[in-house]
């Protein structure tokens, strides 16, 4: 979840409604776009994790079971060929089904899973759900920190303690990273990175920049296509947005305010993004997704999508 600046911003909301009329998305909001032609479609979706603990009230058991829908809704209006997400996960983790990894992948039968915590030493929460007719993975893996108590993860990489996962029976957040490594079926390779930076320490988001900038760098100078999405928990302009860009990847900022507080108010521009490595074309997008579905919000962030073409071979 996306707390950023949210007891500052809250305030400022309350101060803002009751003076004038504050930006709010519409029942409808904005469509999916169409697909273009001949491109992959690239999402990046927050969902908000699940409190099971908790039998009702905001992202409780009931609260899931009107979310659900909405959830599986948006998800087939995307009509992408990868998403990745983030805060997918059912807390307390332990000894706990993920209740939305297992929902949409049972509904969604094109989709494959991948980095989804399913994998032994995998974290939960930032499943990667592609199309199984057009793409197929090569590898994945995470990155996990290099201090001795955090364990192994998959592959050998090595990241700050940013990414540190805590341990199944703790209750909290993990700000990890998970990377995929696909091939299209025509042959062409590229990775993928699912990021979810943390919410309020600057300087945690500085490092999580650093960390996977550092493992993009080595693909970049191989000639290997790079994606990098998700939820950074910045503005434009914030330095761990211009440790992405400085490693050369280009951003292009969607309009508008993803994160809408599970109420359509849009106080702040996107903190959910894409990056792409130089020879990837960006076709369309990236555009944010702000309508209801089944009559409410999915998650308290709009899912994001653009729409690209991989360099030839």
């Amino acid at each position: 979840m996306a707390r950023l600046l949210a007891h500052g911003l809250v305030a400022l909301a309350l101060t803002l409604l009751s003076a004038c009329a504050v930006s709010r998305a519409g029942d409808d909001g904005a469509p999916v776009p169409s697909r273009a032609p001949g491109t992959l479609r690239l999402a990046s979706f927050n969902v908000h994790f699940i409190r099971r603990d908790r039998e009702t009230g905001p992202w409780s058991r009931a609260d899931w079971q009107l979310r659900k829908l909405r959830l599986d809704a948006a998800v087939k209006a995307l009509d992408a060929d990868i998403i990745g997400f983030q805060e997918m996960a059912s807390l307390p983790e332990q000894d706990s089904p993920n209740l939305a990894l297992e929902w949409l992948d049972a509904r969604n039968p094109d989709y494959g899973v991948a980095a989804s915590g399913r994998q032994a030493g995998f974290p939960s929460g930032q499943a990667v759900f592609y199309r199984k007719d057009r793409l197929r993975v090569i590898d994945e893996g995470w990155l996990p920190c290099d201090t001795p108590e955090s364990g192994a993860g998959a592959g050998t990489d090595q990241a700050p303690p940013v990414f540190r996962p805590r341990p199944r029976s703790e209750m909290g957040w993990d700000y990890v990273c998970v990377w995929v490594r696909f091939a299209t079926r025509d042959g062409r390779q590229f990775q993928l990175f699912n990021v979810h930076f943390h919410y309020r320490n600057y300087r945690l988001q500085r490092v999580a920049a650093r960390a996977v900038t550092a493992r993009v760098a080595p693909l970049l100078a191989a000639g290997t296509p790079v994606i990098v999405l998700g939820d950074t928990n910045a503005l434009s302009g914030w330095r761990s947005v211009e440790i992405l860009r400085r490693a050369g990847l280009s951003i292009r900022e969607a309009a508008g305010a993803s994160y809408h507080f599970n109420v359509g108010l849009h106080l702040y521009g996107a903190i959910d993004r894409i990056a792409l490595s130089p020879g990837i074309a960006l076709v369309s997008g990236p555009q944010l997704v702000t309508r209801r579905f089944h009559g409410g919000w999915p998650s308290d962030h709009y899912p994001l999508v653009a729409d690209i073409r991989l360099p030839e071979v």
